[in-house]
């Protein structure tokens, strides 16, 4: 999400709903403040459309797109682990990520 205001707020809604493990989600600390949250492959083409200020990054044929992801451990500025993996193959989400997107737009 571009907007990082709006990210951070979908980011702890998905929190609660959870009980604190939302999957992981990604922030950015310069620039716009994006946050990125890792949803299972294609998981988000089965949940369309998706509202205005959100991007998703490599999906689609012939697209390749660059997502950050920050150490687990130590210092990786300006990436941040908002949310850090719980587990192997655990993401967010999809559809729990598109309902709290519209339920704080």
């Amino acid at each position: 999400m571009d907007d990082g205001e709006w990210g951070r707020r979908v980011a702890d809604l998905l929190a609660r709903m959870t009980g604190g493990d939302p999957g992981p989600v990604i922030e950015v600390a310069s620039r716009r403040r994006c946050v990125y949250f890792l949803v299972a492959a294609g998981s988000a083409d089965r949940h369309v459309p998706w509202p205005a200020g959100t991007s998703r990054l490599a999906a689609g044929p012939d697209r390749v797109s660059y997502i950050p992801v920050p150490a687990l451990g130590g210092t990786t500025w300006p990436l941040f682990w908002r949310y850090a993996p719980t587990e192997p193959d655990r993401f967010v989400h999809a559809r729990l990520l598109r309902g709290a997107l519209h339920s704080t737009e």
